[in-house]
């Protein structure tokens, strides 16, 4: 039986308290620098006044195994995979690294939302490097090399797996290590009661979850033949806000949903208006993420200064025997505004976007997704009609039907997907690049393995027919201003480029070697890009190499081989010969509080500001500094708004051409833009290929005095 009495802290209680310290970030010292000493001794001050004091101690590692199985804090079935001399061993290991936590709010985040923690919430029962082991074990499921990889790599900082996974992984009392769902809605009440159901359930296990409402009936469509029936989108908008708001995961993360509608669906201006600041509350829509799916005639009609045609989705489906989201509008837009069967209505085109914006500027929303750009670049048999909560993951689904006791007729495929990231900054210093990627890309595909989400079976089909993954990146501002190297300039898109260029072979040849391993592809694998060897031309048939004699400098110094020409050949001939075992390997999402434990910028946007200043419940304000920023290389950190839009969209073009999925790309706005810059963006976007845009940001400048003289980010 454990002693749960806490450690004693060793430190001097005369110390400064440790938010004190971390408040000193933001002043500048005496001699006009950035103090970030103090953040430091901040860490340390937390850990010494507060995390010993209030971690339950244990005189033996068998001891504490012990007590957190019989007291149902850990799985059993995960350490019994493994002797307990490997389990010691894989401890010695990650502890032998030395781990300390570079920032304090780093610190705060690990233990305030991720450590195990006694069932009352007041003492700690693991430190980072036991959630890191625990995590290993789990995903390695008996592979001691692959447990000792993922250690080798979570610890050093150049892996780190997404919320769900790193929060719940080896945990008896858990949620699911899936980040995120999307299912599909069709046109009928039985499948609208199954999503309400599908809401409830996987938002209580955790992962936030999208809906595609693009194929359900217009307000004022016929329902049995009789006009003006349908109450259109905005009631189902309700029912799933309300159920996000009451399923949450353990109390541990908040439920959160999103829905996406295609641009040219009757009920779109209707969807838009719910976020507008002065909406009606009967529509009004507070915590529901919006996001909208435009195809590339919607453009084109606004360039034109034509009205686009709304089309009713009873009616499409009716006429073309499949549902709205299965049908590509600019394909069909002229065939439809001249068919009779379809009822249709019309807004002009320029006005749309002119909402659009004004909706962003407002809230931030609508995500938008670029259906054409989007399909045209999907290596994968099928179409994609919506994105997730972040946006950046694009997949394909079908459908499924339900009689009338809501039990499945036919299981559909809907989507579910597994993320984590690696740090930029971190893995160009690996000692081989290439055996971080493939960890990462086995760890992720553990996390699809060991899931199946019984509670809601087209997820689970899903899972088991494509084995989806999502690799993501961090720290690439963090990456850039170590090397003096300013984002958004030639060096860093050229560098931006051949990153993820090389990433994606590795992420690509790893998955082969899986499916050599299981004898098994991902299903439809024969019907993909891969195996007619299309996806491979662009790599075969050109050389990719850096365009600056920098960025070659950079993967020389990191003895990071540059994949060639006849690299690709090899392995376009074992994908072809063998398969990959992923249908989706990239998705780089926006990396909220992985970023911070991680010590990463977020995602591979700039920062919002050199000391970002965050609410952190009863703490109240707290200062983080941007990583790898110091005193003297201050002019390479420009945050996000002096950056501008343009650059930004610039960097996530070169990525995107490497990423089979989608990337959260977040715009930014100096507080004097307009709605007329926002359409610039907007189409700036669409042009350079992006697939979606995540948020609309805005600068918001301090109110008349409350600025603090001398501080670093006076921004409210």
């Amino acid at each position: 039986m454990a002693t749960v009495t806490p450690e004693m802290t060793t430190g001097k209680t005369s110390a400064m308290d440790y938010h004190a310290l971390n408040a000193m970030l933001n002043l500048y010292g005496p001699d006009g620098k950035i103090q970030f000493e103090k953040d430091r001794e901040a860490a340390n001050q937390y850990f010494l006044q507060h995390v010993n004091q209030n971690t339950v101690f244990f005189h033996s590692l068998k001891e504490k195994l012990d007590y957190l199985v019989e007291n149902d804090y850990y799985e059993k079935e995960v350490l019994d995979q493994y002797s307990f001399e490997f389990i010691k061993s894989l401890m010695k290991r990650a502890y032998g690294y030395k781990f300390r936590f570079p920032t304090f709010l780093g610190a705060f985040k690990y233990y305030t939302s991720y450590t195990l923690k006694t069932f009352d919430g007041k003492r700690y029962l693991e430190r980072y490097e036991d959630r890191v082991v625990n995590v290993a074990l789990a995903l390695a499921a008996g592979d001691e090399t692959l447990a000792e990889h993922i250690v080798d790599e979570v610890v050093n900082g150049r892996f780190q797996p997404a919320t769900p996974t790193f929060l719940n992984a080896g945990k008896k009392q858990r949620g699911e290590l899936v980040s995120c769902f999307l299912l599909r809605i069709e046109d009928n009440m039985e499948s609208i009661g199954r999503s309400i159901n599908s809401a409830l359930q996987l938002s209580k296990r955790g992962g936030g979850v999208a809906f595609n409402l693009t194929n359900i009936r217009e307000y004022g469509a016929p329902i049995k033949q009789i006009q003006n029936q349908s109450s259109g989108v905005i009631p189902v908008m309700k029912l799933f806000e309300d159920s996000f708001s009451y399923a949450n995961q353990l109390g541990a993360r908040q439920g959160a949903g999103a829905v996406y509608l295609q641009a040219h669906h009757p009920d779109i201006m209707r969807f838009l208006d719910t976020k507008r600041e002065n909406a009606d509350e009967k529509i009004r829509i507070k915590t529901l993420s919006l996001g909208v799916v435009v195809p590339d005639i919607t453009f084109e009609l606004a360039k034109k200064g034509e009205d686009m045609y709304l089309f009713s989705p009873y009616d499409v489906e009716r006429v073309y025997g499949v549902p709205f989201s299965d049908i590509s509008v600019t394909e069909k837009y002229h065939e439809m505004v001249d068919d009779p069967r379809i009822t249709k209505t019309k807004i002009n085109a320029r006005e749309f976007f002119q909402t659009l914006a004004e909706i962003q500027f407002e809230s931030g929303y609508p995500y938008i997704m670029f259906e054409d750009t989007v399909n045209r670049e999907n290596p994968i048999d099928g179409r994609i009609n919506m994105s997730n909560l972040c946006s950046e993951i694009l997949q394909v689904n079908t459908p499924s039907t339900y009689d009338d006791d809501l039990d499945y007729v036919s299981v559909g495929k809907d989507i579910s997907c597994n993320l984590g990231s690696m740090n930029i900054a971190l893995s160009m210093d690996s000692p081989d690049f290439g055996k971080t990627v493939e960890t990462a890309i086995r760890a992720l595909t553990a996390v699809s393995d060991q899931s199946n989400i019984g509670s809601v079976p087209s997820i689970a089909r899903g899972n088991d027919m494509s084995h989806a993954i999502g690799l993501g990146q961090m720290n690439l501002h963090g990456y850039l201003g170590r090397e003096r190297i300013f984002y958004g300039s030639e060096e860093g898109i050229d560098f931006t480029n051949i990153y993820f260029y090389t990433v994606l072979f590795h992420a690509l040849r790893a998955s082969n070697r899986i499916a050599q391993e299981k004898g098994r592809t991902f299903e439809g694998f024969e019907r993909s890009k891969y195996a007619t060897g299309e996806f491979f031309d662009k790599y075969t048939e050109q050389e990719w190499k850096p365009a600056t004699a920098r960025v070659q400098e950079l993967f020389d110094k990191a003895e990071i081989h540059i994949p060639t020409q006849d690299d690709w050949r090899e392995l376009k001939a074992l994908v072809q010969q063998h398969g990959i075992y992923n249908q989706n390997l990239q998705a780089v999402p926006p990396t909220g509080s992985i970023s911070y434990i991680n010590n990463s910028t977020s995602s591979i946007h700039p920062i919002a500001a050199k000391i970002e200043i965050r609410k952190e419940g009863k703490l109240g304000r707290v200062y983080y500094p941007a990583p790898f920023m110091t005193n003297d290389n201050l002019e390479y950190f420009q945050d996000a708004y002096e950056i501008g839009p343009e650059k930004i969209i610039d960097t996530y073009a070169a990525a995107t051409q490497h990423v089979d999925q989608g990337l959260s790309l977040t715009l930014f706005f100096k507080d004097t833009a307009t709605t007329r810059d926002i359409n610039r963006a907007q189409i700036y976007a669409w042009r350079k290929g992006i697939k979606t845009i995540y948020y609309v940001r805005l600068r918001q400048l301090a109110l008349e005095g409350t600025e603090v003289d001398g501080c670093v980010s006076c921004m409210l």
